[in-house]
């Protein structure tokens, strides 16, 4: 191949992805183009971290008491159920940042039975239309499950095959599809994720990292640096393991090197959402987790 070849090349990929960031919703292609050396996050928390007797103005109320500005929530089927947490949200200025899939476990797109993947697959498009009317710019996919009756294989393929047809719908809605890596035995590593996902050709199938949860087989700060600007949103909890025996605790008590963590995301230029999702809990305890946010990310 000629220099001029590859510079022709080079120059074309160049223009697709400065066209590709410039399809993004406003709130992730801004974050693409920052940089620098200080860290800028919007704290938030999954719905679930809120306790269960309060109304859902009252949960909404004090997330943002405790320091939060954004909710992932999850998938609400029922129409007047997500207008009211959008409107509790919108009452109080908390941002429903981004829609938890509900449907990706007990119904993969991996899955063998047509049956299950039409379930996966409303359960995606009704995310979606949530996403819509809450304002979020993102829903969390868990893209294949591997077990006995699917190979690794086949959950690659499968998953892809229901996941593009998404895509038009995610363009509509302007939306992006962020695939988590979770312990669903498949994509175990950053290089096999970012192939994954570079594989949609699409900007709208990016990455949702979960910091703890490659703490077992892998480290977070090297698994972000691979998938850099793929990294559309950041989930954090903390994990620990001693003498064969693991348990989640929470942010700053377990084994997650947090400012190696911190430094990658400066360096890949990451800032928007950074979403704890750990155990429910009162006040007191939200504000804890709060605090420890900025004192390991933000203000470190």
């Amino acid at each position: 191949m000629s220099n001029e070849t590859s510079r022709r090349d080079f120059l074309k990929l160049a223009a697709a992805g400065t066209a590709a960031l410039g399809a993004l919703p406003a709130s992730l292609g801004a974050k693409f183009a920052q940089g620098g050396g200080k860290l800028s996050l919007d704290k938030g928390m999954v719905y679930t971290m809120l306790p269960k007797g309060m109304s859902v103005a009252d949960r909404f109320k004090l997330a943002r008491d405790t320091g939060f500005k954004v909710v992932q929530a999850p998938t609400t089927p029922d129409q007047n159920e997500a207008e009211e947490l959008k409107k509790a949200a919108d009452a109080v200025g908390v941002r429903i940042d981004s829609v938890m899939n509900m449907a990706h476990w007990r119904y993969p797109l991996s899955s063998s039975d047509p049956s299950d993947v039409a379930k996966s697959m409303e359960g995606m498009r009704t995310s979606l239309h949530n996403a819509k009317l809450w304002g979020s710019d993102a829903v969390l996919l868990v893209p294949a499950v591997v077990n006995p009756q699917t190979s690794y294989h086949d959950a690659w393929v499968r998953s892809q095959k229901e996941i593009r047809k998404l895509i038009p719908l995610a363009e509509e809605l302007k939306v992006v599809i962020a695939i988590e890596e979770v312990w669903n035995k498949f994509l175990l590593s950053p290089l096999e994720m970012r192939t994954y996902i570079n594989e949609f050709h699409s900007p709208w199938i990016k990455a949702w990292f979960d910091v703890g949860n490659v703490v077992l087989y892998g480290y977070p700060q090297d698994w972000i640096h691979t998938l850099g600007k793929q990294i559309v949103k950041l989930h954090l909890k903390d994990f620990k393991l001693e003498h064969s025996r693991y348990e989640w605790v929470n942010l700053g008590d377990g084994q997650v090197m947090w400012p190696a963590v911190r430094q990658a995301l400066i360096d890949i230029g990451y800032s928007g959402s950074a979403i704890c999702e750990l155990e429910s809990g009162d006040e007191a305890y939200l504000r804890d987790v709060s605090n420890r946010i900025d004192r390991l990310l933000i203000q470190a």
